[in-house]
């Protein structure tokens, strides 16, 4: 299967997009950091749960731009142009990814939601690749982290 090929559908604010239809922007974006939710294997979640659990914490908004449910489908958090609130010292510089699930250190997610993971990661990789964009795990940036529990460069193919 070409994932390159696959279209992503996204939703926000109740509208489905293609993931090409999002408006460019030149934030210079040159990580792709994949989290977890760090939720138990019968809790689905969306963007908007995630949404109000981080407006509850004093944020401006989900600290993530995508939101992936166990189902497969890709929600928008954060528009890919705003700078996200998912890996301190790395935010500017990144778009976050978040897998609903992890909980307790698991890899408990869905095959709708890896193969959503990685038709969206080779879409984003391909859409910035002029800036070198990498892929990683959270716990590659921040040593004492986990999420998302599984080790993300060697899935990615050492990128």
């Amino acid at each position: 299967m070409n994932y390159q090929q696959l279209p992503i559908l996204v939703v926000s604010e109740g509208h489905i997009l293609m993931a090409d239809e999002r408006i460019e922007h030149e934030r210079p974006v040159e990580l792709i950091v994949i989290h977890c939710a760090d939720t138990p294997p019968g809790m689905d979640i969306g963007a908007k749960q995630i949404r109000e659990w981080h407006l509850d914490r004093g944020w401006s908004n989900i600290g993530y731009h995508y939101v992936i449910r166990r189902n497969g489908e890709a929600e928008v958090g954060r528009d890919e142009a705003e700078v996200g609130a998912h890996a301190y010292g790395h935010n500017a510089r990144s778009i976050g990814i978040c897998l609903v699930g992890g909980g307790g250190g698991a890899v408990d997610y869905t095959a709708a939601q890896w193969d959503t993971l990685k038709a969206l990661v080779m879409r984003l990789k391909e859409k910035y690749k002029h800036f070198g964009v990498r892929v990683c795990g959270h716990n590659d940036l921040d040593h004492k982290k986990t999420c998302p529990n599984f080790n993300v460069k060697a899935w990615a193919g050492g990128s």
